[in-house]
């Protein structure tokens, strides 16, 4: 079964000039819409004043005129082009004429107004003649006056045809104007795409400098440059983790065939293969815990440790902790103790192992007749502290913040025996992202102090 392929988004420049092209054509109609108004408005006016000043003579002139209104009115009417006119006495009898047949019938229905102007005149319909006018009671007569609109027809017509073109023309120019802006204003972006296209995993310390770019590209540059850092971060983690992960699974590896090799040059007792099979042992498992901790550690990196809260008296849990400890602490001279308490939910299982390995850590580096303290507190903003300090060696600066790095080393000279492989820390780093905490750690003469903030 072929799946229906995904239709390809519409590119920026095509959506900005339809957008353009449509504001452009609304903009250009509106235009053209008020400009013919304007227009035909203008000839009303000049039809209205030209009716209403032959109107005014009309009234002037009537009652001079009565014999003979046909020779008086032709002289008069001969400089008015286009005009037709027709008085009908109040009976109804015809008295003058100058227009089409059918010219008054057709106004038969419109009501006399008292003065003529652009807003009262009317338009109707003789054959293929348009008339425009108005109807009037001059003396008791009907007067009805218009303009043959033949002309203001034609030249509205081509006028509107003109506009069109001049319209066309402009909307096409503006496009193109858009276009070739667009064309321009993408500039920028089309050298932010090379920067990044430019970019590899052998030049992850390409920064682009937001100052250099538009205002709109800026906080895009800042992005791509948080995002760069963050990937650069990963691939040196990623490159460090490939090495350490080397030398930390070569040297078990190595004592094991070299024990083996050894112990096969020739025959041995039965004492001695039996004492290789403890130390092969005690390898085995070394690299057994590892490559469980390294399993552990990818699956909270996937997201996929599910977390069991319950609600958690710390002071009991590292009580028991303690007792874990007590032998081995005794056993290198050291004093554990307890300070405070709080209550917390948490994951236990997870919880604890951070606990144990902090606590292991501690024993590791604490000389003897040193103290490791653990003290609990809760704040009033809903946060508990979990602080876990022990004499010893400073710790210089620089390496704080990567103790909780994978088989980082504070000091790359000092080698790694049976208590661990470097993956502990790491592990207290990840149970407390899983709780949404915060762990630290400082250092100073008194002590090393690592630190764990939890939601209550």
């Amino acid at each position: 079964m072929m799946m229906a392929s995904k239709h390809q988004p519409i590119s920026l420049t095509l959506r900005v000039l339809l957008f353009v092209g449509a504001a452009i054509a609304a903009g250009l109609m509106l235009n053209i819409t008020l400009i013919e108004r304007s227009v035909r408005h203008h000839f009303a006016e000049q039809d209205a004043s030209e009716l209403q000043a032959i109107a005014d003579s009309l009234l002037n002139l009537l009652p001079q005129q009565e014999a003979d209104l046909h020779t008086s009115l032709m002289p008069w009417l001969s400089g008015h082009h286009g005009v037709e006119l027709q008085l009908e006495a109040a009976s109804g009898e015809l008295l003058y004429q100058a227009s089409s047949a059918g010219f008054a019938a057709a106004a038969a229905d419109i009501a006399p107004v008292s003065r003529i102007t652009a807003d009262n005149l009317r338009t109707w319909q003789v054959g293929d003649h348009t008339f425009r006018g108005a109807v009037m009671e001059v003396s008791g007569q009907r007067l009805t006056l218009a303009v043959d609109m033949g002309f203001h027809l034609h030249f509205l017509h081509s006028f509107r045809h003109s506009l069109w073109l001049i319209m066309a023309a402009t909307a096409l120019l503006t496009l193109l104007a858009a276009a070739y802006a667009i064309y321009q204003g993408h500039i920028p972006l089309r050298g932010f795409s090379r920067n990044l296209r430019s970019t590899q995993s052998s030049n992850l310390d390409n920064r682009i400098d937001p100052d250099s770019l538009p205002p709109e590209l800026s906080d895009l540059a800042l992005s791509f440059n948080e995002m760069a850092a963050r990937l650069q971060y990963s691939f040196e983690q990623l490159s460090h983790f490939s090495a350490d992960i080397a030398h930390e699974l070569r040297t078990p590896l190595t004592n094991l065939m070299t024990q083996i090799q050894v112990t096969l040059s020739k025959p041995r007792e039965p004492s001695t293969y039996h004492e290789l099979l403890y130390s092969s042992l005690e390898e085995l498992e070394r690299l057994s815990k590892m490559v469980g901790d390294m399993l552990w550690l990818a699956k909270s990196d996937n997201r996929l440790l599910a977390l069991q809260r319950q609600s958690l008296d710390l002071a009991d849990e590292v009580q028991e902790l303690f007792e874990f400890f007590e032998a081995l602490a005794a056993e290198q001279g050291v004093t554990l103790a307890l300070h405070g308490a709080a209550q917390v939910a948490a994951d236990r299982h997870l919880l604890r192992r951070a606990l144990s390995n902090l606590l292991s850590n501690a024993l590791r580096y604490t000389p003897a007749g040193g103290c490791i303290s653990v003290v609990l507190e809760e704040s009033t903003e809903g946060r508990v502290r979990i602080s876990v300090s022990n004499p010893g060696e400073v710790i210089a600066a620089e390496h704080l913040d990567k103790l909780f790095d994978r088989f980082y080393r504070a000091d790359p000279s000092r080698q790694r025996q049976s208590e661990g492989a470097g993956l502990g820390l790491a592990i207290v780093r990840a149970v407390v992202d899983a709780h949404g905490g915060k762990v630290g750690v400082t250092s100073d003469a008194q002590a090393t102090r690592f630190t764990i903030e939890l939601s209550r």
